[in-house]
């Protein structure tokens, strides 16, 4: 059961959006400007397809997933091709929330923030320093 000051009904796709973009909104100006071609896609789970080739077998194994190639691995011969992406799969934030009983801000900005990570091509130590430099969402 979520905590007293969590809400009480499951939050929808698009309050798990809204505390997602307020997140991307804290981050600093440098992060932000290379984020603007970004799709954020929320989703309640995330399709076999994509479990079946990350090896994952429960889709509520799966909280977040970036699909493109990060920024530091671009050229600008790269055309033609799908925007990146980052997807968010509300069921799976929803049932780490209720196991852990971590603030639902607090977690799905973490897990923003770490598919914002792959983006960058960033080590977990560096995904963890964003996360601190863009603050509560």
């Amino acid at each position: 059961m979520p905590p007293a000051d969590q809400p009480r009904n499951p939050p929808d796709a698009d309050t798990i959006e809204a505390i997602a973009r307020a997140t991307i909104a804290g981050l600093p100006a440098e992060f932000r400007a290379h984020l603007g071609d970004v799709v954020l896609i929320v989703e309640d789970l995330a399709d076999d397809e994509t479990l079946d080739a990350l090896g994952i077998e429960h889709p509520l194994d799966l909280t977040g997933l970036y699909h493109g190639r990060p920024v530091g691995e671009k050229s600008s011969m790269d055309s033609g091709g799908l925007p990146d992406r980052i997807h968010l799969y509300r069921r799976a934030i929803l049932d780490e929330w209720i196991e852990t009983g971590v603030d639902l801000n607090a977690l799905v900005a973490h897990v923003t923030i770490h598919e914002i990570g792959h983006h960058f091509g960033l080590s977990d130590d560096d995904m963890h320093a964003l996360e601190d430099a863009a603050g509560p969402a």
